[in-house]
C-alpha cells in the first residue's frame, strides 16, 4: 500500500531570492499560457519559401548525435516549409565541442550551427564578426520569436551578449520541477520505518537498509544511497546547509546576495562534503557512485540492492509499472518523498529547470539566405513547429484529440525512454524552439506526477543562477582559469568523498590553491558580466 506523501516545512530565502524566483515561476506560467493559446491546425500549410530552398547545417550533439535528413521530423520540416537541411558534421565522431571547434578552426562555416552547450561560442564568436545578429531580422521577418520575446522579456535578457545583440535562437525548457528525492517504501514498510522528514531520520534509515536485510537475501549487498549521476553525491551536502551548485548544471555558481560565488568554495561545503564523506565510509552510499554511471537505476534496482535516489520525476516514475521492475522484483514500490531537512530543518530543491538553456541554433556570416533561414527558425515558435519540435510527425508518434498532440500506444509502449525515441527521429534536439511539457506530462507516470505535484505546491525549488555572458575579455580570463580550476574542484571533493584526502587537514591548503589558480580573477569578471545583463 503506498503511502501519502508528506510535505514540510521549506526553505526561508532572502527578498531578492525570492523575487527573482517569482520571475521564474512567471516564464513558467507564460509559457503555459502560451502553449494553451495555440491552436489546432491542419499539417497542410503554406510554404515559407516560393521554391525550395536547401541550408547547410553543422549539428552535433549529446556527443552521438547529428542533423539527420532521413529523420521524419526533417522529412516533415521539408515539407511544410519547403526548406531543407543538409547536415554536414562527422557522423562519426563522438565529442560534439571538439566538432564544433574544428568546424570554426576550418574556416568553412555552414549556413547554421546548432548543437548544446554552444551559448558561449555562439556569443563570442557572434561578436568576433563570425555569425550574423538576428535583432533586425527577428524584427522583420519573425512575428512568433518577437512576440514570444515580447511575453518573456527575462529570456531575452539572458540570451543578449555584451553589445546588445542577439546571435543565437535557444531551446527553452518548460515547466519548473526536474529531479526529486525516491525511496523504496516496500523496504520502509517490511523494516517498519516512516519516510524520513530530516537528515537525522535520513541517516537513520539508511543505516536501516545497510543492516537490516530489507531485500531479505540473506546478504548485507544492500546499497542505501545510489545515483547515477556521479555529481548527485556532492548535492547531499545540502543536508548539512551548503550547496553544491547554482543550476541544474553540476558545480555550477550561483548568486548570493547579489553576489557571484561557487559553492564549492564556501565554508559550509566543508561541513557538508566531511558528513558525506562519514556517510560513505559507513557504507551508506554507494561505493561505486563515481563509476556506475547511467544504468544504475535499472542495474540495482532490478539487483533489488538499491534503497534511494534522488532523480527525474519523468523517468524514475517507469520503474514502478508492471512490465519494468516488479516483473523482477516482487513488492517493488518506489515513491517521491518530499526533501528531508537539512540541519537548520530546511527543506528546498536545489535541482529545477533552467530559465533558458545554454543550447540552440545560430546563423553563420556565410549565410547567404538570411531571411529564409530567420524565417525557419521563426517556424519552430510557431504552433506548427512547437508541435513538430516536441511530439514528432503527426500520425506517427502522435495523434490530435481533444485539440491536443497525444502520443499514440505504440509509442508509449515502447520499451525505449521516450525522449530517446523523440531524439531518434529528430524531436526534442537541440534546436531554437520552446519546449511543452505536455510531451513529458504524457510519458510520467502517476509517481513522477504526484511528486511533481508537491514540489510545485510546496514551493521547494530555489532560484537558478541564469548564467552570464562575457565580453570577448572577460572570457579570455574566464577561459584562461575556469577549465583547470573545476578539474581541481571535482578532484578535491571526490577524493574527500572517497576518503583519500582529509577534508579538516586539506582545507587550507584547499583555499591557497584556488587563489593560486586564479578563482577570485573568475568571479570578478563573472560579477562584472552579472551586473551588466542583469542590474547590481
Amino acid at each position: 500500500m503506498k503511502r501519502a506523501l508528506q510535505p514540510g516545512r521549506r526553505i526561508a530565502e532572502p527578498p531578492s531570492v525570492v523575487k527573482r524566483l517569482a520571475a521564474y515561476s512567471m516564464t513558467s506560467v507564460v509559457t503555459g499560457i502560451f502553449a494553451a493559446s495555440m491552436p489546432a491546425f491542419s499539417q497542410v500549410e503554406r510554404p515559407h519559401t516560393t521554391n525550395p530552398v536547401e541550408l547547410t547545417i553543422h549539428m552535433h550533439f549529446r556527443d552521438k548525435y547529428v542533423w539527420n535528413e532521413d529523420w521524419p521530423v526533417a522529412k516533415e520540416l521539408t515539407r511544410l516549409t519547403n526548406i531543407k537541411l543538409i547536415g554536414t558534421a562527422s557522423k562519426v565522431a563522438t565529442k560534439s565541442q571538439e566538432q564544433f571547434n574544428l568546424m570554426v578552426a576550418s574556416g568553412k562555416l555552414p549556413d547554421i550551427v546548432a548543437g548544446d552547450n554552444l551559448k558561449d561560442d555562439f556569443i563570442r564568436l557572434g561578436m568576433e564578426g563570425g555569425l550574423q545578429p538576428l535583432n533586425k531580422l527577428i524584427d522583420d521577418h519573425a512575428p512568433h520569436i518577437k512576440a514570444y520575446f515580447q511575453s518573456n522579456p527575462q529570456i531575452e535578457q539572458a540570451i543578449k551578449a555584451p553589445d546588445g545583440n542577439i546571435y543565437y535562437i535557444p531551446y527553452i525548457p518548460d515547466g519548473t520541477v526536474s529531479r526529486g528525492w525516491w525511496i523504496r517504501q516496500d523496504w520502509l514498510d517490511k523494516l517498519n520505518l516512516k519516510q524520513p522528514q530530516n537528515v537525522d531520520e535520513l541517516y537513520i534509515v539508511l543505516k536501516a537498509f545497510r543492516d537490516r536485510d530489507p531485500n531479505g537475501n540473506g546478504k548485507k549487498d544492500e546499497i542505501p544511497y545510489f545515483n547515477a549521476q556521479p555529481s548527485e553525491v556532492y548535492r547531499l551536502v545540502l543536508l548539512w546547509g551548503a550547496r553544491s551548485s547554482g543550476s541544474n548544471a553540476a558545480m555550477d555558481f550561483m548568486i548570493e546576495d547579489g553576489k557571484v560565488v561557487h559553492p564549492f568554495a564556501q565554508e559550509r561545503f566543508k561541513t557538508g562534503i566531511k558528513n558525506v564523506a562519514k556517510w560513505y565510509a559507513e557504507g551508506l552510499i554507494d561505493k561505486e557512485i563515481f563509476t556506475r554511471k547511467a544504468r544504475a537505476r535499472e542495474q540495482l534496482f532490478s539487483a533489488n540492492r538499491g534503497g534511494m535516489t534522488h532523480d527525474w520525476f519523468g523517468s524514475t516514475s517507469t520503474y514502478n509499472q508492471p512490465n519494468a521492475i516488479p516483473a523482477k522484483v516482487k513488492g517493488f514500490n518506489l515513491v517521491p518523498i518530499a526533501p528531508p531537512a537539512d540541519i537548520n530543518g530546511n527543506r528546498y530543491e536545489e535541482d529545477s529547470r533552467r530559465l533558458v538553456m545554454p543550447d540552440g541554433w545560430a546563423m553563420t556570416i556565410r549565410n547567404k539566405r538570411p531571411v529564409d533561414t530567420i524565417k525557419l527558425f521563426d517556424f519552430y515558435f510557431s504552433p506548427a513547429g512547437r508541435r513538430l519540435s516536441n511530439f514528432g510527425v503527426e500520425g506517427q508518434q502522435y495523434i490530435m484529440k481533444d485539440g491536443r498532440p497525444t502520443f499514440t500506444e505504440k509509442f508509449l509502449s515502447s520499451p525505449i525512454p521516450a525522449n530517446s525515441k523523440l531524439w531518434d527521429i529528430g524531436a526534442q534536439i537541440t534546436i531554437g524552439f520552446v519546449q511543452d511539457y505536455e510531451y513529458e506530462r504524457q510519458v510520467t507516470f502517476p509517481e513522477g506526477k504526484a511528486g511533481r505535484d508537491l514540489y510545485m505546491k510546496e514551493k521547494y525549488l530555489i532560484s537558478q543562477f541564469p548564467g552570464v555572458n562575457m565580453t570577448i575579455a572577460e572570457r579570455t580570463i574566464y577561459d584562461k582559469y575556469w577549465p583547470d580550476l573545476v578539474v581541481y574542484l571535482d578532484e578535491m571533493a571526490q577524493n574527500w568523498v572517497l576518503g583519500t584526502k582529509d577534508v579538516d587537514k586539506t582545507w587550507d591548503a584547499y583555499q591557497a590553491q584556488l587563489k593560486r589558480n586564479g578563482l577570485h580573477k573568475v568571479l570578478a569578471v563573472m560579477q562584472k558580466a552579472y551586473d551588466r545583463q542583469y542590474g547590481k
